[in-house]
């Protein structure tokens, strides 16, 4: 298998993992398993994603955009052709500016969109109480073991960075049967561990998986990991699902039918082997608006020795000052644009706080959403802006409250042939 998951001896892991034991009790997820479990017994939920658009409603929504275009095409108009009708939803937080206390029981007359400064109706509005879907995803690779071990002294395995937030928040967050959780590993390219599922036994093989095993690859995919949870593609076959074939298609956050979603991504934020770019990847996190939550593990490693790096990469490729400077305002970047937030970790005890936040962040968020109308323009951007009128009084409280959510979207680029030339 290309990916990452080398074969420990049994014995071997039982004599690494022994020591650790205290440090991993809390979680109850040490434990040593096959390479691939059994399917899971459990309550027979293995692997229960959330319903994709079922094939007749695809092929319903593809004739009725056939039919608009039919309709559009027969009046000749010299016009840009327009996007068509949709919906943009804006995920949002609100919380006090002094005090970082989250405001809930909110109504949908307190709040109001804008888009580039123009009040949009808000035609869809849903309170904190839905259950989440999550996607983990974690960079599992011998740069992660190396800057690992060593901003630990290498008293424990360097993955143990990643794996450790990756533990707590399947077991100690993900509440069945509502909620469901998908987690992808990346070296040199991701592989989907588990689909989404509600099964505490698959959560728990998840993590048994990272812990007996050893990253194999050096390179990083980070770019390709985001952009195949946001919107799938073809991708190793699911490693908990024993399947004989090598690879499957994979869907997306943005096929899922779930009322609140988001992307929980611990990493370096060191990119080195991804076909999509920066950008390609940032258009795909702003057409999603599906908040990322970021837990970066590169800043453990340079805030510890940083003033023993270079400015650049050397020739063995260590990363110097400016890489881990880029991948930090990567980060910044993606959490910013989705409507998420970004933990830059300095010490490895942050990582329980980061996540109650990231918890209580994901059970007060408030859906809203409104009607996309007909005179936007593919590929651009457009701005939002999303106030809230906490006491009712008709007057925007800007100054004493923050409300989180993306900063804008961007819609969807034409179709290649039919640009115009």
């Amino acid at each position: 298998m290309h990916l990452i998951f080398a074969f420990r001896r049994y014995t071997a892991f039982l004599a690494c993992v022994a020591g650790l034991v205290l440090v991993l009790q809390p979680l109850g997820l040490a434990q040593s398993r096959p390479q691939k479990s059994e399917a899971p017994s459990g309550n027979g939920k293995k692997n229960v994603r959330p319903t994709p658009p079922t094939e007749e409603e695809r092929k319903k929504a593809e004739e009725e955009k056939k039919r608009a275009e039919e309709e559009r095409n027969a009046v000749a108009e010299d016009v840009v052709e327009k996007v068509e009708s949709n919906i943009v939803n804006v995920d949002t937080v609100v919380y006090n500016k002094k005090t970082g206390q989250i405001i809930t029981g909110l109504k949908k007359e307190n709040f109001a969109i804008f888009e580039n400064g123009v009040k949009q109706d808000i035609t869809s509005f849903a309170t904190p109480e839905s259950p989440i879907t999550v996607t983990l995803i974690l960079e599992y690779s011998r740069w992660t073991e190396m800057l690992g071990q060593a901003a630990g002294g290498g008293f424990e395995p360097g993955v143990y960075e990643v794996v450790r937030p990756v533990a707590q928040f399947l077991s100690g967050f993900i509440k069945p049967p509502n909620d469901y959780a998908s987690v992808i590993a990346f070296d040199m390219r991701p592989t989907p561990l588990t689909d989404y599922t509600n099964n505490p036994k698959r959560l728990q093989d998840v993590v048994s998986l990272l812990l007996q095993n050893t990253p194999a690859f050096r390179e990083n995919n980070l770019f390709d990991s985001i952009k195949l949870a946001l919107v799938g593609g073809k991708a190793d076959s699911v490693v908990l699902e024993n399947s004989k074939k090598d690879t499957q298609e994979y869907a997306g956050m943005a096929d899922l039918r779930a009322k609140r979603k988001a992307i929980i991504l611990v990493a370096s934020g060191i990119n080195t082997f991804s076909k999509s770019s920066y950008d390609d990847v940032r258009r795909v996190i702003q057409e999603s608006g599906i908040p990322i939550y970021i837990i970066s593990t590169g800043n453990l490693f340079f805030k510890k020795y940083e003033h023993l790096l270079g400015p650049m990469d050397t020739l063995q490729g260590m990363p110097g000052t400016l890489t881990f400077l880029q991948a930090r305002n990567t980060m910044d970047t993606f959490a910013k644009e989705s409507g998420g937030k970004h933990y830059a970790m300095t010490f490895t005890t942050e990582a329980g706080g980061y996540l109650n936040d990231i918890n209580t962040l994901l059970r007060n968020q408030y859906s809203l959403a409104y009607d996309l109308g007909e005179n936007h323009l593919p590929g651009k951007k457009y701005k939002l802006d999303v106030k809230v009128d906490v006491d009712g009084d008709g007057q925007y409280d800007d100054k004493a409250f923050v409300v989180q959510h993306r900063p804008f979207y961007t819609t969807k680029k034409a179709p290649a042939a039919q640009k115009k030339s």
